[in-house]
């Protein structure tokens, strides 16, 4: 997975098409990442000790890396991600500009 925590994506299918937003968290193993702000659900909470009352809260769901790119750092449109090898180690590039992300 290429995508990592911190990341500038665009969201490219599904009901917010087009949205920015910042990677938050990264689930490698499932192949999802969550977006602040993005693919809101409500999700109901439950009466307890610090709350007396319950409410109902929206949240982040995570979406999965096929349905996000990379925003390119110097055009700010989608781009595939590249690695590029060197003799320090090896870096992530943006296949549109050949900036290092």
């Amino acid at each position: 997975m290429k995508i990592k925590k911190g990341d500038k994506v665009i969201v490219v299918s599904g009901k917010d098409k087009g949205k920015t937003g910042t990677v938050a968290k990264a689930f490698p193993k499932e192949l999802k990442v969550l977006i602040e702000g993005i693919n809101m659900a409500k999700r109901h909470m439950r009466p307890n000790a610090k709350n007396r009352m319950g409410q109902i809260i929206e949240k982040s769901i995570p979406v999965h890396v096929s349905n996000v790119m990379i925003a390119d750092p110097k055009g700010g449109k989608p781009t595939r991600v590249g690695i590029k090898k060197d003799a320090k180690g090896s870096s992530r590039i943006a296949k549109k500009s050949g900036s290092v992300l």
